[in-house]
């Protein structure tokens, strides 16, 4: 059986970092729901989500954490474009484009790695 200090980080994770988002996303999903797709104001949302998100990519990409400062940054922006060019070719699909990056990024790690 397993006890409560075992399970403790999970509930931590969950307490602290699951929940908390969670809130947002609801309360974001019931103050859009009379908005217009189109609005001016979903349209600014949508702006600023998406500048935040390339800044912290950028972030990653050019100030890199521990493991992945180990890989070159000749890599690490190849994997950036064949990810956003495979999003392109592929019916702007954000899963090809993810996974296509990613194994250019595994391959290119394990390559000069």
């Amino acid at each position: 059986m397993t006890g409560i200090g075992e399970l403790s980080p999970y509930l931590v994770l969950i307490l602290v970092g699951f929940l908390p988002n969670e809130i947002w996303r609801m309360l974001g999903i019931v103050a859009a729901h009379g908005l217009a797709e189109d609005s001016e104001l979903l349209i600014w949302v949508r702006a600023v989500a998406i500048a935040v998100l390339a800044g912290v990519v950028a972030k990653i990409v050019l100030f890199p954490p521990s493991g992945l400062a180990d890989v070159p940054l000749a890599v690490r922006l190849t994997a950036i474009a064949s990810g956003a060019a495979a999003f392109a070719l592929v019916r702007r699909s954000v899963f090809v484009g993810v996974s296509t990056g990613e194994a250019v990024l595994i391959a290119g790690a394990y390559w000069f790695g």
